[in-house]
């Protein structure tokens, strides 16, 4: 459906005043094409974990290879993560892991837990 803005603001005058302040907006940090069951990253990251800890695209690409060639991916999985690489960036994935993220994230978690 293709509409203007004078239009959609006629028919949503509410609705277009919020759009417009951009009040509950909503930062997404990262996009998973591929459902994945959830696993334990510290325990066994996968290539988004390695993928978030690179600096530049070509680090990127340097570890999807690696893990293609491991077998740890698919071809098919390895190709959608180059093309969304290439279309979308690095940060696509998420925010880059600094170092001491594997600590901060899970230490205290941890740590709250026996408290």
């Amino acid at each position: 459906m293709d509409m203007d803005y004078k239009k959609f603001k006629k028919l949503f005058p509410h609705l277009a005043e919020e759009i417009s302040r951009k009040e509950m907006c909503i930062s997404i940090s990262g996009v998973r094409w591929h459902e994945e069951e959830e696993e334990d990253e510290l325990r066994n990251p996968g290539v988004i974990s390695f993928i978030r800890r690179c600096r530049t695209e070509k680090e990127a690409l340097e570890v999807i290879e690696w893990m293609e060639k491991r077998g740890e991916i698919s071809k098919e999985y390895a190709d959608d993560l180059r093309k969304q690489l290439k279309t979308r960036g690095l940060r696509s994935f998420g925010p880059f892991k600094e170092d001491g993220y594997y600590f901060k994230k899970y230490y205290f978690k941890q740590r709250r837990r026996l408290e």
